[in-house]
């Protein structure tokens, strides 16, 4: 009877996906800084899922079931060449559907169908017929080194509808400029959260609201070992900076901002209290 008890306690720990918390490393606690997620969020409905693929925690993410898109990936930068994968299958989440689902994700099939799943998340059918947008990694793979790192980022989860000259044009660049920054300067871990807000539109699939999309994507990284001697205008961009960007085909330069800038910036355009913060006392070490 022991033996039982003791196995049922275990499981939430072994069985991550959809989870209460990030609080324990098999629920993704060392993709955050300090195991601390961005704090602040009034949204109650928001799902917290521990991004697993072959039974390894990846990153996290934040996911809004009712708009069908990540609120935040939160994830740590792995120093990388910039390639990005090619013929990578779309994932999808199975405890979003139903909590008897893996932990795992998994691969879009002709299977993947059925109507909890249609109402739990974004699908493939959601992004057939609108050649406007693109399928925008929040955690890109181009920010990871691994090859199963980098296949996880390919989740639908983890993506948002940007538009194509925004994701192929000032959004692609700003990710490749942090990816050398980082890199280049970055001597410890480097953490990363990518987040959304919007402003209520959405992609309709047969005349119902499917997939909501961005009005600005925003990111955030947090670097406290880095090279003192980097070049000023690289060193004072540490240890954390953000910037912004509107998901739109004009006006759509990235902007690059102090972390308290950025927050003071998302105030005014997310549900979030006066206590919103990205990263554990701002990204500052007890140390310091």
């Amino acid at each position: 009877m022991k033996g039982w008890l003791y196995l049922l306690l275990c499981l939430p720990l072994a069985r991550p996906g959809v989870v209460q918390d990030f609080n324990h490393v098999e629920r993704c606690k060392d993709s955050l800084y300090m195991g601390t997620p961005p704090r602040g969020y009034l949204n109650h409905v928001y799902k917290k899922i521990c991004q697993r693929l072959q039974d390894r925690p990846r990153y996290v993410t934040l996911y809004d079931p009712r708009r069908r898109m990540p609120v935040y990936s939160a994830y740590t930068f792995k120093k990388s060449d910039g390639e990005k994968s090619v013929d990578q299958p779309w994932m999808y989440e199975p405890q979003l559907a139903s909590g008897l689902g893996s932990s795992n994700m998994e691969p879009f099939s002709p299977s993947s169908s059925s109507r909890m799943l249609l109402d739990s998340q974004a699908t493939l059918e959601d992004f057939a017929d609108v050649v406007q947008y693109e399928r925008g990694h929040l955690n890109p793979d181009q920010h990871q080194a691994d090859p199963v790192d980098k296949a996880a980022t390919y989740a639908l989860t983890n993506v948002v509808p940007q538009i194509r000259e925004f994701n192929m044009g000032p959004w692609a660049q700003h990710e490749d400029r942090i990816r050398q920054r980082l890199n280049n300067y970055c001597r410890g871990t480097a953490y990363v959260v990518t987040g959304t807000t919007t402003a209520g539109n959405m992609i309709r699939r047969n005349n119902n609201d499917r997939v909501g999309i961005p009005e600005y994507v925003w990111t955030a990284y947090c670097c406290t070992d880095f090279d003192r001697n980097a070049p000023y205008l690289e060193r004072y961009r540490f240890p954390t900076f953000g910037a912004y960007g509107l998901n739109d085909r004009v006006n759509n330069a990235v902007v690059e901002v102090p972390l308290k800038t950025l927050e003071k910036f998302l105030k005014g355009r997310m549900d979030v209290d006066k206590n919103f913060q990205i990263f554990y006392n701002d990204c500052i070490p007890d140390e310091m």
